[in-house]
Parts: C-alpha cells; structure tokens; sequence
C-alpha cells in the first residue's frame, strides 16, 4: 500500500523535526510488519516441506527382510498372490498420497513465491513514489521561498520609492514656499532658501543611499533562497536515490531467499527419489526380480497408474510375518 502524503508543518528553516521523526518512525514500523510476515510465509514452507518429508521415512524405516517359503506349498503361494494384490492397493494408495502432497508442496511454494515477488514490487513500487514526494515537496518549498524573497523585495522597494517621492514632493513644496515668500524676505530668505535646498540634497543623497541599500539587500536574500532551493533539491535528489536503492536491494534479497527455499525443496525431492531407489532393491530382492518400480514413481504415474513401487515391500512383510508364525 503507498503511503499517504505527509502535511508537514513549516518552521523557520525546513520542516518540523517532531513531524519527521514521527514520520521515519512510522516508515520502521511499515518495514518491521513486512518483514515479520515474510518470516510467517517462510515457516509456512518449511511446515509444508516437512509434512512432505514424513512419508518416505516412514517407508524407509520398515524392516526389510526377505522370507521364504518354498517349502509351504500350494496354500502358500495362494496366500502370497493375496497379499500382492493388497500390497498393490496400498502401494497405489500411498503413492497417489505421496503425488498429492508433492502437488500441494509445489503449488505452495509456488504461491508464497509469487508472494513474494508481489510484495517486493510493492515495496519498491512505494519507494519509488515516496521519493518522488519528497522530490516534490522541496521543489514546492524552494518556490515558496523563492516567490516569498521576490514579495518582500518588492515591498522594501516600493516603500523606498515612496518615502522618495514623499521627500522628493517635500522639498518641491519647500521650494514652492520659497518663491512665495522672496518678494518680501528676499535678502534674508536666501540664506534660509540656501540652508533647505542643502537638507533636501542632503536627504536626497541619503534616501538615494537606503534605495541602493536596500536592493542590493534584496538581490542578496534573492541569491540566498535561490542557494538554499538548489542545496534542498539536491538532498532531495539524493534521499530519493538512497530509497530506490534500498528498495531494490531488499527485493533482490527477498527473491534470492524464495531461489533459496525453491532449490531446498528440490533437494528434498531429489532424497525421496533416492530413498525409493533404496526400497526398489531391497525389493527386487524380495522378488526375485520379477516386480520392476520405475526410478521417479512421481513422473511415471503421471503417465502410468498401475506401477510396482517400494511400499510392495513393506506390505508383503507386514502380512507375511502373521503366517509365517
């Protein structure tokens, strides 16, 4: 599931520190259940696998030992005839059993594989957005501060133009008072005239200072923002690198486990085969090489339903020994 976006709240600098941290430890928490889950689909398998393993062991633990009896006669061959055909019952029955639960085995593992791969994807997949949010959002706030920079340089310039003016206008109606009053103040005013003409220069000169003051002021805070949105896009940047590369990584290792539980169970079945092959000789012996079991009694009752197999022998001793006695 992709995670919801974040509505972190704004402080002086970036974004609230308390918000982030709760927000990394949720992320841990995400990270520590699907971790946990993957461990539950792992016991699952090894459960399946050992529930498949039962069956040929308790074949293999059957005494083997061949009887004889040649010296009973008639009645005796009637007996064994009977018990080779309930020994072939059981015989299909266990292997229709044992291809049952090899099918259930494989379809499992199958399954919690592709479990597996879906989760990873998932999790990759969630990666990949949340890097792209948190790309965004310092995209979003160096424009915030870049347009806020622009508003308040604005308005600095602005008031300065205006008390401009305002002195500019000041020093005009001065003047205009000035000529009023020469006719009748003339010797006297022109000293007076000479003294405010020098202030209005003066504050002229001044306000002309805080006008240039104050913008390069304004292009110094504009090249500031423009920094700090640079230096956020570029940790943005690599903090989304960091989350994909970790995301890949954990799907490599997740896919790499399930190979691993795969090949596991493969060998497995490789043993089973190798402990029928056992009970094929020791049967062989029994019979004197009449009955024949196939090396893979899974593969070939695929195509034959009707095979000798190991678990022969096993039924024959267990209904031989009663008679013999």
């Amino acid at each position: 599931m992709t995670e919801p976006t974040p509505d972190f709240r704004m402080v002086l600098r970036g974004y609230d520190p308390g918000q982030v941290d709760a927000r990394v430890r949720e992320l841990e928490e995400a990270a520590g259940a699907a971790r946990q889950e993957l461990d539950r689909l792992t016991e699952q398998v090894r459960a399946l696998e050992s529930q498949r393993d039962e069956a040929p062991a308790a074949v293999s633990d059957e005494p083997q030992a061949p009887p004889t009896f040649e010296h009973l006669g008639a009645r005796v061959g009637q007996i064994l005839s009977l018990a080779e055909e309930e020994a072939e019952e059981i015989r299909q029955r266990v292997l229709t059993e044992m291809q049952d639960q090899r099918d259930q085995v494989s379809e499992t593992v199958g399954r919690l594989r592709g479990e597996a791969d879906r989760y990873a994807e998932q999790r990759r997949s969630d990666a990949d957005t949340e890097a792209a949010r948190v790309l965004e959002d310092a995209r979003r706030t160096a424009d915030d501060r870049l347009d806020a920079a622009d508003r308040d340089a604005s308005a600095r310039l602005q008031e300065a133009e205006a008390v401009y003016e305002d002195q500019r206008a000041k020093a005009a109606k001065a003047a205009a008072d000035f000529e009023t009053t020469l006719a009748a103040r003339r010797q006297g005013a022109e000293d007076e005239f000479t003294a405010k003409m020098g202030e209005s220069q003066r504050r002229l000169d001044e306000l002309e200072q805080h006008i240039d003051k104050t913008r390069a002021e304004a292009e110094a805070e504009h090249a500031d923002a423009l920094r700090e949105a640079r230096r956020l896009v570029e940790e943005a940047q690599q903090q989304a690198t960091t989350i994909v590369t970790d995301a890949k990584a954990a799907a490599a290792k997740v896919r790499a486990d399930s190979d691993r539980e795969l090949a596991a169970a493969t060998q497995r079945r490789d043993s089973i085969n190798a402990q029928l092959a056992n009970v094929r000789q020791m049967l062989a012996t029994l019979t004197g090489g009449a009955t024949t079991i196939p090396a893979d009694p899974f593969e070939e009752q695929k195509d034959q339903k009707a095979q000798p197999a190991a678990e022969e022998a096993a039924a024959d001793e267990a209904e031989g020994e009663p008679k013999k006695g």
